[in-house]
């Protein structure tokens, strides 16, 4: 008996091995190229790191300078005001069009087609068609705002060079990408159970009825999802504002984001360990936010048995 039990140790071991054996190039890759800056990006931020020179030990000087940097404090703000404004259209939109295109009409796989397409265009060419779409005098936009407007004596705004209008540029651009939410919403849509739609035209509801009262409340823990990843975006939005607007995010920094001064800091101004210590602190808030909308969604959000 006591053979046996050595031998399937041995057997186990051996399994365990090749396994390790199988995946150790993936284990090498995380380490080195995930959990070693981690690591180094967490001591970096408690230290003075010019790049070229050996860091020096500071403690919590890069954090106590956030609190006085007004830089900081702008790119915060431009962050948290996009993040306001574009995470609840984003996820709105994306709900009723993925409801409009679940709808049984003819042309629905061209009509969904469409709207996932902009999804795989990159980020560099969306960033230019828009920023030419958006030109105060040229753009396609007040080519056709210009007439209307015209009526009242109004002509259409200076989206990307007026600072009242760079932000909302910037959230009808992020609409542009709701692609991939549909498909993860129409995917859900399809696992809705038809008995409780059955059920809800028996009761005499209407189409918006059930759309809040059964289809929303179904497809919730998806819904969830979505907007967890809106959150990680918006407050990693980088390339789109920093295509568009410059390095300076535009006219008085109205377009200036959290990560932009970040990228700054490290690669700009050569200061590595305060973009350090402005990382760090963006993953607490992303991760506040997560955990925030986790322990609101505990009402909101409901799960098959």
């Amino acid at each position: 008996m006591s053979w046996v039990c050595g031998r399937l140790k041995k057997i186990r071991e051996s399994e365990l091995a090749v396994g390790l054996l199988f995946i150790s190039p993936w284990i090498i890759g995380f380490g080195v190229f995930m959990a070693a800056p981690i690591v180094m990006s967490l001591y970096y931020s408690f230290t003075d790191y010019p790049l070229l020179e050996p860091p020096i030990w500071i403690g919590l000087d890069n954090y106590a300078r956030m609190a006085t940097d007004p830089i900081f404090w702008k790119a915060m703000w431009n962050t948290t005001f996009y993040a306001a404004l574009a995470i609840p259209f984003g996820t709105l939109l994306a709900l009723v069009v993925a409801w409009m295109l679940n709808q049984q009409v003819k042309g629905q796989a061209i009509f969904r087609s469409a709207v996932f397409l902009p999804s795989l265009v990159p980020l560099v060419a969306s960033s230019m068609i828009w920023m030419w779409l958006f030109n105060g005098e040229l753009g396609l936009i007040n080519q056709v705002l210009d007439p209307i407007l015209g009526l009242i004596g109004r002509q259409g705004p200076n989206w990307l060079g007026d600072a009242e209008w760079v932000m909302p540029s910037l959230v009808m651009m992020s609409m542009w990408s709701i692609g991939q939410a549909v498909v993860i919403y129409l995917a859900s849509l399809q696992d809705v159970p038809i008995a409780l739609y059955e059920a809800a035209d028996l009761d005499g509801m209407g189409s918006v009825t059930k759309f809040l009262n059964v289809t929303v409340p179904m497809i919730s823990p998806v819904i969830l999802f979505n907007v967890i990843m809106a959150i990680i975006t918006a407050w990693q939005v980088f390339a789109v504002p920093y295509i568009m607007l410059g390095a300076t995010g535009g006219p008085g920094r109205a377009g200036y984001f959290y990560t932009m001064y970040l990228y700054d800091n490290a690669f700009r101004y050569q200061q590595m360990g305060y973009a350090s210590a402005m990382a760090w602190v963006q993953l607490l808030i992303i991760l506040g936010l997560t955990a925030l909308t986790f322990l609101l969604s505990k009402k909101l959000v409901h799960y098959r048995a």
